[in-house]
């Protein structure tokens, strides 16, 4: 155990602190907002919990909930194709799946090719869902992946692992061809690191184009040919060709964006969810109206302002209260939760001067205790999981000394 996680049992054991004095004891607490609450919905610890914070990454809690709640953890994003005989193009119907990663377009290139497709001029993409070239709020205009730009089609988050063998831009994922797109985006970036994920950039249309690029190269494989065409518009009217099915359950695309803290599955996710909403072009002025719509009709809270659904606003603002709220509700679905640190499941949130960790202390009688911690300052990942393991260990000591 933690040497410092110690002198807080021993202080508790032996002084039997309050919880108000076990928060002043945290010198990370001073300023910052903590909420514990047992199974039985007591308050154990509580200190500026109706305060309202910066979020950051625990935004995606409430993006989790939104989608889980909606549409089910066993739902499965669909993609629609549809060949047009006349002009001898494959058309793809853009839904926002967040998770076409190249183990996807494997399987879509390969049914396509059983399904009779033996040769094509071009590839035609409909992304109506989505309005074109989105800004995240808060994001910027960098090459990391956190910054990817949400586009209603998108192959592997809209970013390109690269890296430089001998001088050459080559692919650093085996199952991921280099195509010219992403050969000629890597070519214009000074690598500073031998390995490199970057982003396709501000523009969706380089986005989509890499997408196409990327499906072209998998159905050659499949012994397809496939011209060098690629056209922007709407799907002509006819039957679908093709629907293809994620492999990836709802479930198994949250878990991971919960571990990776993965923006851009996290802003796909609610995008689609405010399209379906409202019926038209996704765009995050109808995101922050979906968001405060359903969590204040849901919770009854008074007061919610989210611009977006990963957490990279700064205008984005919940309290513990809400948090912990939120997490009581999200209960069903908490295995999708990582453990931080043992018997610690959560989310962490991060931003400059801003730290954050919520989710559920698992106590000595296997309850899941829903907690929120919430500070204005930079305290790493370690200390923000140690705080946490602290008030599971002042819940614990509180059924030791029960009467």
């Amino acid at each position: 155990m933690n040497h410092r996680i110690c002198i807080i049992l021993l202080l508790v054991v032996s002084l039997n602190i309050t919880a108000n004095e076990l928060v002043d004891s945290i010198a990370e607490l001073k300023d910052a907002g903590v909420l514990l609450v047992d199974t039985q919905g007591k308050t154990v610890v509580s200190s500026q919990a109706e305060r309202a914070f910066i979020p950051a990454s625990t935004t995606k809690l409430v993006t989790a909930w939104l989608a889980l709640n909606h549409w089910g953890e066993d739902h499965h994003f669909k993609t629609d194709f549809y060949f047009d005989d006349l002009t001898n193009t494959l058309w793809v119907k853009g839904s926002g799946d967040p998770f076409l990663v190249s183990e996807e377009l494997v399987i879509i290139a390969s049914n396509l090719k059983q399904l009779g497709i033996q040769n094509i001029d071009a590839i035609g993409l409909d992304v109506s869902l989505f309005e074109a070239d989105l800004i995240v709020p808060g994001s910027s205009a960098t090459i990391n992946p956190y910054d990817a730009v949400p586009t209603a089609i998108a192959a592997n988050f809209n970013t390109i692992a690269i890296k430089k063998v001998a001088g050459k831009i080559m692919t650093a994922e085996s199952q991921t061809p280099l195509t010219l797109f992403a050969a000629n985006l890597a070519n214009q970036q000074a690598l500073s690191k031998r390995t490199l994920r970057i982003n396709t950039g501000m523009s969706s249309h380089n986005a989509e184009r890499y997408f196409a690029e990327l499906l072209a190269t998998f159905l050659r494989k499949q012994g397809v040919t496939v011209g060098r065409g690629i056209i922007w518009g709407q799907v002509p009217q006819q039957s679908i060709y093709y629907r293809h099915i994620n492999s990836k359950s709802l479930a198994e695309i949250i878990q991971p964006m919960m571990k990776y803290s993965t923006n851009f599955i996290a802003n796909q996710l609610i995008l689609m969810l405010s399209a379906e909403h409202y019926q038209h072009l996704a765009n995050f002025n109808d995101v922050k109206f979906y968001m405060e719509e359903i969590l204040q009709k849901e919770f009854n809270w008074k007061t919610v302002s989210l611009k977006e659904g990963a957490g990279l606003s700064r205008k984005n603002k919940l309290s513990p209260k809400q948090l912990v709220q939120l997490l009581e509700s999200f209960r069903p679905w908490k295995h999708l939760l990582p453990e931080v640190t043992p018997s610690i499941y959560a989310k962490s949130g991060t931003l400059n001067n801003v730290s954050t960790l919520a989710g559920y202390a698992v106590d000595s009688n296997q309850r899941w205790n829903a907690f929120a911690i919430m500070m204005k300052q930079s305290v790493s990942h370690r200390r923000r999981n140690q705080i946490a393991s602290e008030l599971r260990d002042f819940l614990n000591h509180q059924d030791i000394i029960k009467p």
